[in-house]
């Protein structure tokens, strides 16, 4: 893996809606990338940060990327890192930008002096591929509205003995969970079944929240709905026999994410 890499990390709104739209309700491909960073003279938090905003974002929008977020560690473990999320109708269009990326001038121009920076800009770059499910196939961004404070972001990630009980779980949140979300007040950005990455079979979903106490309250709605209460004593969805683990992160967005 290379740093032109980050070529896929970037984009807007409005790439996100004709995104969508071109790629009908088939499960959009989801892509998030951890540049793990290290706390030194290097500043690599800025580094990054204005290369991704600056530098890849404007790439991305002229290679035709989908709806992307990027976000900095806040609550998590192996802090700090900043994590990129994109979405594109397939593999193989996630191939073809990736390739128009490459063949930027001005991109490979900025991804240059990027890299030739005395220092390190980055520790690490890990990366995930998710297929987004059926019963929610694109990202959803949350509704902006003009000063409203930035929101906070949990990814959470549940992991499965097999994959069999991995498909459960996903049939789990189509036959009703991610609709209880929704009544619970809990805001989903996706949903999306792991096909390369680590700790597999998993599924990784992000929500969003105005703030850490709205959280509490819409989860503790979410916990106490008879819908849920019935759809969780069904049988084989009971979360001992689908989900061996479950883990969390919380985010913040960068300044200039589209998911804020």
């Amino acid at each position: 893996m290379t740093r032109r890499t980050l070529v896929t990390t970037a984009s807007g709104a409005a790439l996100a809606a004709a995104s969508a739209s071109a790629a009908g309700s088939k499960p959009m491909i989801l892509q998030l990338t951890k540049l793990r960073l290290r706390n030194s003279a290097d500043n690599q938090r800025a580094r990054c940060t204005d290369f991704l905003g600056n530098k890849v974002m404007p790439a991305a929008q002229r290679a035709g990327a989908g709806a992307m977020g990027f976000f900095a560690s806040s609550i998590a473990p192996d802090t700090p890192y900043l994590l990129a999320l994109i979405s594109y109708p397939s593999l193989a269009a996630m191939e073809e930008i990736s390739a128009k990326m490459s063949a930027d001038g001005e991109y490979a121009k900025a991804l240059q002096a990027f890299d030739t920076q005395p220092g390190l800009s980055y520790v690490r770059m890990e990366r995930s591929l998710l297929r987004a499910f059926e019963a929610m196939p694109s990202v959803e961004i949350p509704p902006a509205e003009p000063k409203r404070a930035a929101r906070i972001f949990e990814l959470r990630t549940y992991e499965s003995n097999s994959s069999t009980t991995l498909r459960k779980k996903i049939k789990m949140f189509a036959d009703g969970e991610i609709a209880i979300f929704r009544k619970s007040g809990l805001l989903p950005v996706f949903f999306g079944e792991t096909i390369v990455g680590t700790n597999m079979p998993n599924l990784t979903y992000m929500l969003a929240y105005d703030d850490l106490a709205t959280r509490e309250k819409n989860w503790k709605v979410f916990g106490g709905s008879p819908e849920w209460a019935k759809l969780k004593s069904m049988p084989g969805y009971g979360d001992a026999e689908i989900v061996s683990n479950i883990s969390n992160v919380f985010l913040q967005p960068l300044p200039f994410s589209p998911i804020r």
